[in-house]
């Protein structure tokens, strides 16, 4: 077997079962679960009927970097949406969610001959993370490191943090913005910095954007591919953005996705996923043309996430530490004492699933940045979301002062 596979930790849903197995939810209430982040809104139908009409492309392997119509309606969905401009043929491929697409890339740009007198090659993650930032890294022979979010900061990731001498030995370095669990967007600031960054130590970014569509403000967030074309890095040079169908478009089992940036890696991650056997459907790639070719699905996709968050939010900033984030569909909540403790309780006594957030996130020297806090994913229908928001407020009041 495989060495490295030792070091992979438990996901954090298995970390949850493992905490809750021996609570008896109370059985008076019916289960609402805030844990996991998989959209519940129903699909458009148009997407369903345009994958119903496809079904005779079954008949055909697919080319792994997808039809030229694909890859069309995805730069053309990025010219819409960012106003930036990429080359379909050289510059987009097509990936079965950004969930792979983020694990194989740091299995194509990896090096681990270099910096091996320094102790290896690094990737960096904020922290909280994605898990599967560190599982690419792990399986690919790297270190993990991480720039912890900070409450001051917005929980946007502290990169200034990062000491000089790890900054030299990384070689990926994964940003997720709109980030999950903080929902924190990064503003061009922080991106020239990273660019900068990269130019001096030449690490690759892999910009995790899957939660781009989904924002409670006027202004949608900033995108890596527009943050670099605002300062004249039309090549986007050491750069990759990842997103994604599933929140934007309600269609998780679809698994449809799309990369997009420098040319030059898209060569070597085409040349990676040949191997890699990991063609879209042409089943998924006409339905994906459709979706991502009408945005009036994700404007009313994303008024219904508005309702919620307005009613929901202020009912649980009376009991708790927890605001508007700037995007995604999380709430990043600070607890009283424990998060652990905090979500067994809750279920134990209001049958509410949270995820605490010490398990999305790494100790650290400064300390867990996710400890302290809950991670409420607030998926289900409005009703279901405010029912549960009622149980944790009565749950906060029913704890000893």
């Amino acid at each position: 077997m495989n060495p490295l596979l030792s070091r992979l930790q438990p996901y954090p849903f298995e970390r949850l079962r493992a905490l809750t197995q021996d609570i008896q939810p109370n059985a008076a209430l019916r289960p609402i679960s805030l844990g996991i982040g998989e959209p519940k809104h129903p699909t458009p139908a148009f997407i369903q009927d345009a994958l119903t009409a496809a079904l005779p492309g079954l008949a055909s392997y697919p080319a792994t970097a997808g039809s030229p119509a694909l890859r069309e309606a995805m730069a053309g969905w990025l010219q819409r949406r960012y106003g930036v401009e990429v080359d379909p043929a050289t510059q987009i491929l097509p990936v079965n969610g950004s969930r792979e697409a983020l694990f194989a890339l740091a299995q194509t740009v990896i090096d681990p001959t270099r910096h091996r007198d320094e102790g290896g090659p690094v990737v960096l993650c904020p922290n909280p993370f994605y898990q599967i930032y560190e599982g690419a890294a792990l399986l690919a022979g790297a270190e993990v490191a991480f720039a912890n979010s900070r409450p001051d900061r917005n929980f946007a990731p502290d990169w200034a943090s990062v000491p000089e001498a790890v900054w030299r030995r990384t070689q990926l370095v994964y940003v997720c913005s709109p980030g999950n669990p903080t929902g924190a967007v990064m503003p061009l600031d922080e991106w020239r910095q990273l660019f900068e960054l990269s130019d001096r130590h030449g690490f690759v970014i892999a910009s995790d954007e899957c939660y781009s569509e989904i924002y409670f403000r006027d202004e949608p967030p900033l995108g890596g591919l527009e943050a670099a074309a605002k300062l004249g890095r039309r090549d986007y040079r050491r750069l990759i953005s990842f997103t994604s169908l599933s929140k934007r478009s309600n269609v998780p089992g679809m698994r449809s996705g799309f990369v997009a940036g420098d040319a030059q890696l898209i060569k070597s991650f085409l040349l990676y996923r040949t191997y890699h056997g990991s063609a879209m459907s042409p089943v998924v790639q006409q339905a994906s043309i459709a979706a991502w070719g009408d945005e009036q699905h994700v404007a009313e996709n994303r008024a219904l996430y508005r309702r919620k968050f307005e009613l929901v939010t202020p009912m649980l900033a009376e009991v708790l530490d927890v605001r508007l984030p700037d995007a995604g569909f999380y709430l990043w909540a600070g607890v009283p004492g424990s998060d652990t403790e905090f979500a067994r309780g809750l279920l134990a006594q209001y049958n509410v699933t949270v995820l605490p957030g010490s398990f999305l996130a790494r100790e650290t020297p400064a300390g867990n940045p996710g400890a302290g806090r809950i991670r409420m994913a607030l998926v289900a229908e409005v009703e279901e979301c405010l029912e549960a928001a009622r149980r944790i407020v009565a749950y906060v009041r029913s704890l000893p002062r």
